[in-house]
Order: structure tokens, then C-alpha cells, then sequence
């Protein structure tokens, strides 16, 4: 945990929940070990929602589809959802619960590697959220920069590695180095990138937040 975990349980006791749907698939993901986003930032989704009213969302991560199911309901009427899942597993599932959930002409879920398919996409997204592969960040940035509109919001969660990401590159288990230089490195990528305006914020396992602004060239 980023913050004492008193604190979080406390934070999370002011939660006013979800649909009876959402609440089904966020027991059946924590039963089952599936990742799917803390209560701090479905939160902080929900706010995000409702402030910036994004009419194009973008999501790199789709697992069983809470995240995006959940943003489907926060986001404004006419809201069209993209969402980006590898994991042959978990595809079928998040179809599934589109369907039950009556989202399915809101939502577009495309199958594939997500590095691959961010090439193909064109247009632009008033929202991007990432929430895939960690180590994969900084590879998706070129393409994530590209498809995020001026003035929009990049997401990205999950960027402090439970407290890893402070730590000596020695002090990380061998198996999570490359991810946490990776991290370390689309950090520094995300703060001082000409085109963007980046806050880090200790909610959840980290997220950042991030204002494409207007290039000077442009």
C-alpha cells in the first residue's frame, strides 16, 4: 500500500458503491484473482467522469471489463468506449458482461496486442486510461500521445508498483526489474514531456494524470 492501510480502509468507508452489477463482477474478480481497479480509484474515476465528461475514451486493459463497464455508467450519454484486451482468458468474459450489462453498441472491445493495435487506430480520445501491462507504458507512448486529443486526459494506473518503484533497481525482486526500469523510465517521460502537464497521486497503487496541451508548433 502506497498510503496506511487504516487510512485506505477508513477513505473506503465513505464509498457509496456501485450498480448491483458492477458490485457482482468486482466479487467474482476478487474471488478469482483477477485484477481489476481499487476502490480509491474507482472513485476517482467516477469524479473524473462526471468533471471532464469525455465523449471518446480509449482503455489499454480491458480484463473482465469492469473498468470499463464502470466508466460506461460515469461517463455521459452518447459515450463511445474502446477497450484493449491480450489475455485470450479473460476476452470472452468481458464480452459477456457487455452483453449482460446491455453495453455492448457503447463499448468496443478489440482483441490483440495492444501495441499493435494502437498503430491502427486513427481519431482522437477526450480520455485515454491505461491499465495494462506495466512494463509495456512506456512502449505504448508515442501511439498513446498520438490518439490523445489536445486537452485531453491520460490515466495511467498502477504507476508506483506498490512502493516498488522508490526502491534501488537491487533492492526489486530480478524478475521485476525490466518493469520497474520501465516504470521509472515512463515517470520521467510522463513529467517532463513538452506536450503534457503530469501529476503523480498516491490513490490506489499510484496513478498519474496527464493534460496534453497545445503544441508550440502546432
Amino acid at each position: 500500500m502506497i498510503i496506511d492501510d487504516r487510512m485506505v480502509a477508513f477513505i473506503n468507508s465513505f464509498d457509496k458503491g456501485n450498480t448491483p452489477f458492477l458490485d457482482e463482477i468486482e466479487k467474482s474478480a476478487l474471488e478469482t484473482d483477477v485484477p481489476i481497479i481499487r476502490k480509491s480509484m474507482q472513485s476517482f474515476l467516477r469524479f473524473l467522469l462526471t468533471m471532464q465528461k469525455p465523449m471518446k475514451i480509449l482503455e489499454v486493459g480491458t480484463a473482465i471489463g469492469f473498468s470499463a463497464l464502470l466508466m460506461s455508467e460515469y461517463a455521459p450519454e452518447g459515450c463511445e468506449i474502446t477497450t484493449i484486451e491480450k489475455y485470450e482468458p479473460r476476452i470472452p468474459i468481458a464480452r459477456e458482461n457487455f452483453k449482460k450489462a446491455g453495453k455492448e453498441e457503447v463499448i468496443t472491445l478489440l482483441e490483440g496486442d495492444a501495441t499493435e493495435i494502437l498503430k491502427e487506430l486513427s481519431g482522437s480520445y477526450d480520455l485515454i486510461f491505461m491499465d495494462a501491462a506495466k512494463g509495456q507504458y512506456i512502449h505504448f507512448m508515442p501511439d498513446i500521445l498520438r490518439l490523445l486529443k489536445e486537452g485531453g486526459l491520460l490515466v495511467s494506473d498502477n504507476v508506483l508498483q506498490d512502493g516498488d518503484v522508490i526502491e534501488s533497481r537491487f533492492a526489486v525482486t530480478r524478475r521485476n526489474r525490466t518493469i520497474h526500469a520501465r516504470m521509472r523510465e515512463y515517470l520521467y517521460e510522463l513529467t517532463h514531456h513538452p506536450v503534457l502537464e503530469t501529476c503523480i497521486l498516491p490513490v490506489g497503487d499510484g496513478i498519474t494524470l496527464s493534460v496534453k496541451k497545445k503544441e508550440e508548433n502546432a
